[in-house]
């Protein structure tokens, strides 16, 4: 009851939140709250922001503009669903039921039982989906964390500076760039073999050449500002001016980047697994159950259709988060 009221209230509230009086709107906050009332936190957040997308364009904040975007909010409900189901995993669902065989139960179809069927060694493909979702958010973000930090501090050394060490640094990266990504991850987990660390360290070097340009190309706006003029000419020193000046002002693009950044370690997570030269074999990850399935296709269909669905939905949805921040941070997006 309550997940099917969420998508109500996500698909109305924008409308209400629109009107300037009605009761709808005010009903729709006590809706949520009292969801929230019941220990749903995500209702009291929804609740907020919802409240929020009423006031003034100048007074909303960033996320109040990403929640009048139907778009993201839907993406970001989606995320957010996956996400608790991967955390809260580890106290309600039983980890041997993804790993250990069951030749008892094998190729069973979908029921009450296993509410998604069972696989060809008879483990419960719902079980694997859930404790996949770990594997692919936390390669995704972890993917996607080191290349923001690390290239973003050479993009903004590099942007900030004179020009031979810009061109230092960004000679050094471009001959990291002109590598494919995939290929470069394909070689880094050949070398050192199929594990998570390694896969998140092959998509993390790859990532860190784009994260470079796009910080660099801020920052050389940024720094043509007068509150940098005006920090130089008070004496604060180049560190300071780039750790609370430069970066903070030219970290949008960045942080739009990195919503689309995970949506990319989602699938190539997925299409190394798939290849076999990802996660482990036998740890249960989208790229490997659909490996399985695949080889099921006619005569159960479910055990691939289970796993495309849900790569699907997570990399969709932080697509659609991505255009809600790229329209909640650009000012010539707003209306």
């Amino acid at each position: 009851t309550s997940l099917v009221l969420h998508w109500l209230l996500l698909l109305v509230s924008p409308k209400l939140a629109q009107a300037k009086s009605g009761i709808g709107f005010w009903l729709s906050i006590l809706a949520m709250g009292l969801l929230a009332l019941t220990g749903n936190v995500l209702s009291a957040v929804a609740a907020w922001l919802l409240f929020q997308t009423r006031q003034e364009t100048t007074k909303r904040s960033i996320l109040a503009n990403i929640a009048s975007h139907e778009v993201a909010m839907f993406g970001l409900y989606v995320i957010t669903v996956i996400l608790a189901l991967a955390v809260t995993s580890y106290w309600t669902f039983e980890y041997s039921y993804a790993v250990e065989n069951n030749y008892s139960a094998i190729l069973q179809s979908p029921s009450w039982l296993y509410p998604l069927g069972t696989d060809n060694f008879g483990r419960d493909v719902f079980s694997r989906l859930v404790f996949g979702g770990r594997i692919s958010l936390l390669v995704g973000l972890l993917a996607t964390f080191a290349p923001l930090l690390i290239g973003g501090f050479l993009g903004a050394v590099a942007g900030y500076y004179s020009h031979r060490i810009d061109q230092t640094i960004m000679r050094l990266l471009d001959i990291l760039y002109a590598i494919p990504g995939i290929l470069l991850a394909i070689t880094i987990v050949t070398a050192f073999g199929t594990s998570t660390q390694n896969l998140i360290l092959a998509l993390s070097i790859g990532g860190i050449p784009g994260y470079a340009r796009t910080m660099r190309a801020s920052v050389l706006q940024v720094k043509q500002m007068e509150y940098i003029e005006a920090a130089h000419a008070v004496g604060v020193s180049d560190a300071k001016i780039i750790l609370k000046h430069v970066i903070p002002n030219a970290s949008a693009p960045m942080i739009i980047r990195s919503s689309l950044t995970v949506a990319t370690a989602v699938i190539s997570t997925s299409s190394l697994s798939y290849l076999g030269l990802g996660v482990e074999s036998h740890i249960p990850e989208w790229g490997n159950i659909l490996r399985i399935g695949s080889d099921y296709l006619e005569t159960h269909p479910y055990l691939a259709i289970y796993p495309g669905l849900a790569i699907i939905a997570l990399v969709l949805s932080f697509n659609f988060l991505g255009d809600g921040l790229r329209d909640a941070l650009d000012p010539k997006m707003q209306k």
